[in-house]
């Protein structure tokens, strides 16, 4: 049940009945519009939502103490949008067409680069033709030439060496990154109707994807990819395998930001992304 406004509720597994079909038919692509990822990540965020009437939700939040809303679908009128703005700090998540709509309202808005989506080719991860994909392409042939493997998809009876893959990675890592809503993913993923792949090296899971439909079913976004370490080439070859595992239906993979990271940023370059799905900050005056 989500409460009319100005009444909040966390997310809750049995609001996905309700949510899922209107965040599934959104075309803007933004990865963060699914209700796989709102639940997964309420608690690192804060989510709570509010209907303000049918079909339409307001979801709040906060970052490092700082909050913000988000509004998925439509917008409301401008006196609540004021209202809104004087309540929290800013709006998060907006698409190219609402950012248009609230400039035109004389509302301050402003690219979110750390938060741009991803966008490539499906077809381009598959293949690697090219000079621009040599390096990918040498990568992904030397782990196949080096070693023995096994791509399967993600199924439930795979679901506990994903976890173990999971686990190794934290530890390699050595701190908990996403750690928490990657865990909660792979034990809900049936519920969340997520679904990806597993990858074992030398018989041991070395390497998992998990991700979902997005786009009005355009795209598939990779919201969770872990392998161990040790294994050169490995990264490139879930990428590809993945990839060519996925149904022809899906024109694009989506692979999330890069959060201000100069490492994943120059990580997720070097897969020569065809555009980006691009998200706006938006506020009453121009503190961004």
């Amino acid at each position: 049940m989500i409460p009319d406004y100005p009444k909040f509720s966390g997310f809750h597994m049995e609001q996905r009945r309700d949510i899922h079909p209107l965040l599934k038919n959104l075309q803007n692509g933004i990865s963060e519009f699914t209700f796989a990822n709102l639940y997964l990540f309420r608690e690192a965020h804060n989510y709570r939502i509010s209907k303000l009437r049918d079909n339409l939700f307001l979801i709040v939040g906060s970052d490092n103490g700082s909050q913000f809303f988000m509004l998925p679908f439509d917008l409301p009128e401008k006196y609540f949008l004021d209202k809104l703005f004087h309540e929290f700090v800013s709006m998060k998540c907006v698409s190219v067409s609402h950012a248009s709509a609230l400039a035109d309202m004389g509302y301050f808005v402003a690219e979110d680069r750390n938060n741009f989506d991803y966008l490539y080719l499906r077809e381009e991860l598959v293949k690697l033709h090219g000079a621009k994909f040599h390096t990918k392409k040498n990568m992904v042939n030397a782990f196949i030439n080096r070693y023995s493997y096994e791509a399967k998809p993600l199924l439930i009876e795979y679901i506990n060496d994903a976890a173990a893959v999971l686990d190794m990675w934290k530890q390699e890592k050595g701190d908990y990154g996403d750690y928490v809503a990657a865990k909660e993913a792979l034990e809900k993923a049936e519920e969340l109707q997520l679904c990806g792949g597993i990858y074992y090296v030398d018989g041991k899971p070395a390497a998992y994807t998990l991700g979902e439909e997005l786009g009005g079913g355009k795209s598939f976004v990779i919201h969770f990819e872990k392998a161990v370490g040790g294994y050169k080439g490995l990264y490139q070859f879930v990428n590809q395998s993945f990839a060519a595992m996925l149904p022809d239906k899906y024109k694009f993979i989506n692979r999330e930001q890069d959060l201000g990271d100069e490492g994943m940023r120059q990580a997720k370059m070097n897969y020569k992304p065809i555009g980006f799905v691009k998200k706006y900050r938006v506020a009453a005056s121009a503190y961004i």
